[in-house]
């Protein structure tokens, strides 16, 4: 697109959950920027969830759609703020640190939420309302009160974790609210870092269409690894069978050919289920 062919770029991910009652989905969309702009064009219309990290443009997208699009945070990235320094510092000497606090306080709020994981709706909303809220609650009253007592330096970690909580508290509490959003989307990243994994095997690789055409595997790939199928075999046979229906009309034949159809060969399918 006339940039360097160091310039950086990126790769978008967007997942389904099974708990929306879709086949699980993964899609992969290259874009040159992380401006607000591509997420906005990717969900035009679309009406639902979007659990996210703390990134600004996904709140500039609630704030225009604020009657169809909910914003939930990810409490994993929450914590990660914190562990980042417990790491840093190493375990013995992150004892008694606000951070090390920080980290115990997220990790007993997914415990207890993760006590009702795969019950009902109603079970889970239930058990988030009374057990998991004042965890929760307990949780920002001490990101508040600690700092408005302890003197940090702003540029320090601590610091930088603890406000990084307090400006998503609105997102981070939308999961206690509805029993179908998780609290945490380490599914996309799961499925990013594998993206990342094989980046530098094509680093020589420089144009849009090379971009765009790893984005269009990777998604039917990864798609099809979540739908417990055999990914070679599968984009196999999709070339096969595209090749017979090419004069057809693909509304005729492709839902057919969709990771969750019934209609694929059992030589796609894996075995073991995951």
């Amino acid at each position: 697109d006339g940039r360097d062919g160091n310039s950086k770029s990126y790769m978008w991910v967007y997942h389904t959950d099974r708990q929306y009652g879709s086949p699980p989905i993964y899609l992969y969309e290259y874009q040159p920027t992380r401006k607000t702009e591509n997420p906005r064009e990717f969900l035009k219309g679309y009406n639902g969830i979007l659990l996210t990290d703390g990134y600004q443009v996904y709140h500039t997208l609630k704030k225009e759609n604020p009657e169809k699009l909910t914003v939930a945070g990810c409490w994993v990235h929450a914590k990660r703020k914190y562990a980042e320094i417990i790491k840093a510092v190493g375990e013995k000497k992150a004892l008694g640190t606000i951070a090390y606090e920080g980290n115990q306080k997220i990790s007993a709020i997914t415990h207890v939420n993760n006590m009702v994981k795969g019950k009902s709706g109603k079970v889970v909303l239930d058990h988030r309302q009374s057990v998991v809220k004042p965890l929760v609650d307990d949780y920002f009253d001490w990101v508040k009160k600690t700092l408005d007592t302890t003197v940090l330096d702003k540029a320090s970690k601590t610091y930088k974790a603890l406000t990084y909580s307090l400006h998503q508290e609105e997102y981070l509490r939308e999961f206690l609210s509805n029993p179908i959003i998780p609290m945490d989307n380490n599914d996309a990243e799961r499925s990013i870092r594998s993206f990342c994994v094989g980046k530098h095997n094509w680093k020589l690789c420089d144009t849009k269409n090379g971009a765009r055409s790893s984005g269009i595997l990777y998604s039917i790939a990864e798609t099809a690894k979540a739908n417990n199928l055999k990914p070679a075999e599968y984009m196999q046979f999709l070339l096969e069978q595209i090749l017979l229906h090419d004069e057809d009309a693909p509304s005729t034949y492709l839902p057919l050919l969709m990771p969750w159809s019934e209609d694929l060969p059992d030589s796609c399918r894996n075995t073991i289920k995951s």
